[in-house]
């Protein structure tokens, strides 16, 4: 068979034990085995990669384009969710769609270069900004497809019921091609009814659902219980994310157990936010603050779908980030006290393969016909991209190559003799 592009021994993550050729033809995957004939020479590029680890791509499941990088815009003094809200929602207030769409582009080009192929990104609607970040971000997803795949979630961060305005603009733009919606019940003056007003929208659309909820540490009511229900009422199981939740860490096991196995049964997905969660919860502790990450892990043994994802970058809710999200691999991996090997590959597997499931992609993974979407990292195993936060060498996104990064070289001194 001839090929466009050979990539020569690899280790695919999951299958480190073996190395192999990846063959790929007209931006698919068309051969997957060891020592790939590539037909007569010339015809074919190929790419030596000496042992290294494979992945099809970092998925990044929530990160807010439309309001980051405006750390210098903004002036926070307490580190609260409360402050966070208010200062991105002056600063939102002189956005363009011009602004948006340079923050966003400085943002997206960062995760690129970090080895994310797939990204859902939450864009904020309300009548202050009206449609601008949804229009920005609709052309970066268009202008980056090259290296990227984006879908983009509106919701209402600073309310819905209480906000008269919102909701139009949200039907406005589901109907001009928003990938699915959330919500925001804890900003809102009837939060039961937001998350019915969402699922009437998601159903009228026929599109997925991600919700911002349960973001305190309060573990004695929770929304996630209507959200658990509605979805069940719906038949919307598998079609319902749900990001932060740092009640959850509030809880004991058993309690814990209870709400995994309830968000497992209703088919509801869980993404956990590190950096954010970390830099926001227990501020009022006047010691031994708690982290506030939901332990994603345990959820896992429940049955439930996780993810970790990035949140926002350089901004009030998360003044710091790089976009990598084998950084929040490795940083929920240290806040949870996670360190033998099987449970770092699952920390990996928050931000890949478990990562596309919750996004329902049908299409992850190396598989023949899928797109050769396909990350090269300077590592051997799934463990040690976790542990030595293994840089990203090389990422080709339907078979093309999107960015390069030279290893390191040590300049050692000449010795005399």
């Amino acid at each position: 068979m001839l090929f466009d592009t050979v990539l020569r021994d690899g280790r695919i993550a999951g299958r480190e034990h073996e190395r192999v050729d990846i063959g790929v033809r007209d931006g698919r995957i068309a051969a997957i085995g060891p020592a790939l004939d590539a037909g007569p020479s010339g015809g074919t590029c190929e790419l030596a990669l000496d042992g290294r680890l494979l992945i099809p791509g970092f998925v990044e499941t929530h990160i807010h384009l439309d309001k980051s990088c405006i750390s210098d815009r903004c002036v926070c003094r307490t580190g609260t969710l409360k402050e966070a809200i208010e200062n991105a929602a002056a600063a939102k207030l002189a956005f363009t769609e011009d602004d948006i769409y340079a923050r966003g582009r400085r943002t997206l080009e960062k995760a690129i270069v970090q080895g994310t192929t797939r990204m859902r990104t939450h864009v904020e609607v309300d009548p202050r900004i009206g449609l601008k970040g949804f229009r920005a971000v609709s052309a970066l997803k268009r202008d980056y497809a090259w290296a990227v795949d984006i879908e983009i979630c509106v919701f209402p961060q600073e309310g819905l019921n209480n906000d008269p305005g919102t909701f139009e603009l949200l039907i406005e733009a589901c109907e001009n091609g928003a990938d699915l919606v959330g919500g925001c019940p804890y900003t809102d003056s009837d939060p039961q009814r937001q998350i019915t007003r969402i699922f009437d929208l998601a159903r009228r659309f026929d599109i997925d659902i991600d919700f911002h909820l349960d973001f305190d540490l309060d573990p004695s009511w929770m929304h996630l219980d209507e959200v658990c229900r509605q979805t069940a009422e719906h038949g919307w199981a598998g079609r319902v994310a749900i990001g932060h939740v740092t009640k959850l860490s509030a809880l004991d096991h058993a309690q814990l157990e209870e709400a995994g196995l309830k968000l497992a049964g209703a088919g509801v997905a869980v993404t956990v936010l590190p950096a954010t969660d970390l830099f926001l919860m227990g501020r009022d502790a006047p010691h031994s603050a708690p982290r506030g990450v939901a332990p994603a892990h345990r959820l896992l043994g429940h049955g439930v779908t996780c993810s970790l994802a990035t949140n926002n970058v350089l901004n009030p809710f998360t003044p710091f980030g790089d976009c990598s999200l084998l950084r929040m691999a490795n940083l929920y991996a240290n806040i949870a006290q996670l360190g033998r090997p099987e449970e770092m590959q699952a920390c990996l597997e928050m931000v890949t393969s478990l990562a596309a499931k919750l996004m329902n992609l049908k299409d992850y993974g190396f598989e023949v016909g899928n797109p050769a979407d396909i990350v090269v990292l300077d590592c051997t195993d799934r463990a040690a991209a976790v542990s030595e936060l293994a840089q990203p060498l090389l990422a080709t996104k339907r078979g093309r190559i999107s960015f390069t990064r030279p290893g390191t070289t040590i300049n050692r001194p000449v010795l005399s003799i």
